[in-house]
């Protein structure tokens, strides 16, 4: 008898805001205003149902016709508002440029680590707005994107047929602007992979929220960085994101089952256990 009962928030970034048009058995739906949290309200309502017999959460990262930008999403209430629904993991899609030669366009990367640029957002629970998140948390963030899902996430890809590549990392910028070339050029010696607007905070707020977070990036352009290649233009990400985003869906679809067959109990007992032991407050 499992410890956990798996149940699954899926985060649709650019492409998968639309909730309702999901193909997923839709059972209720939490208003924002009633999926408040101490962290404010979340981006979008949440859509509580199920895919394949498995208990899902989907929420939409830019809220209902992406009317929210970047840096204005409110990471924090929604990553706790799926923790308050129950989840246990978090499977996140996210549209990114591509800094790298071999990540083409339409191409699937599962990540594995993050350089975060970003300068404006709220980046921990513990800052004392909640009473349950008190004292100081010095979160080790190595790994960054929990393993097991994300091999799952990999595994299930490569037998769909997709081009997938396991690992890399992603440069979380401010935005909305797009990169400048030299900008462009540094990411790229800084050693990323990839580069987008959201997945920071996101994927250590997961983590300090206790859930087993793993995402699908879609390169969408290759930035500005390379010469024989068009400049990055709104237009253009979502032209390819339409092209492909049926990828990232199958991908999900077939994912939640497969997490659902595992006993997570040893990975959710050992994350509570460095949430608690990372908080060095008496």
């Amino acid at each position: 008898m499992n410890k956990y009962k798996v149940k699954i928030g899926i985060i649709g970034g650019s492409g998968l805001n639309d909730p309702q048009s999901q193909i997923f058995n839709c059972q209720s739906v939490t208003s924002r205003e009633n999926a408040k949290n101490d962290f404010g309200q979340p981006s979008s309502d949440l859509y509580q149902g199920n895919i394949n017999g498995v208990d899902v959460v989907i929420l939409s990262r830019h809220g209902p016709q992406h009317r929210i930008g970047p840096t204005a999403v409110n990471y924090r209430a929604n990553i706790e508002a799926l923790r308050l629904a129950g989840c246990t993991h978090v499977l996140a899609s996210t549209a990114c440029g591509s800094l790298q030669e071999n990540i083409g366009r339409g191409q699937l990367v599962v990540p594995d680590s993050f350089l975060d640029r970003t300068i404006k957002r709220n980046t921990t629970f513990y800052d004392g707005t909640s009473p349950r998140y008190s004292g100081v948390c010095h979160m080790p963030m190595e790994p960054a994107f929990d393993p097991s899902t994300s091999q799952i996430l990999y595994d299930i890809g490569k037998e769909l047929g997709y081009e997938i590549k396991k690992g890399g990392t992603i440069v979380a910028i401010e935005g909305p602007r797009f990169s400048s070339k030299a900008e462009s050029n540094a990411l790229r010696l800084l050693g990323g992979h990839l580069v987008n607007m959201t997945t920071c905070p996101e994927v250590y707020l997961a983590k300090e929220a206790g859930l087993l977070y793993a995402a699908i990036a879609m390169a969408t352009d290759y930035d500005c960085w390379k010469d024989n290649e068009d400049n990055v233009h709104a237009f253009d990400v979502i032209k390819v994101l339409k092209e492909n985003v049926n990828k990232i869906r199958n991908i999900f679809m077939k994912a939640v089952k497969v997490v659902d067959e595992r006993n997570w109990d040893n990975e959710i007992d050992a994350l509570q256990e460095l949430c608690r032991s990372s908080n060095v407050s008496s």
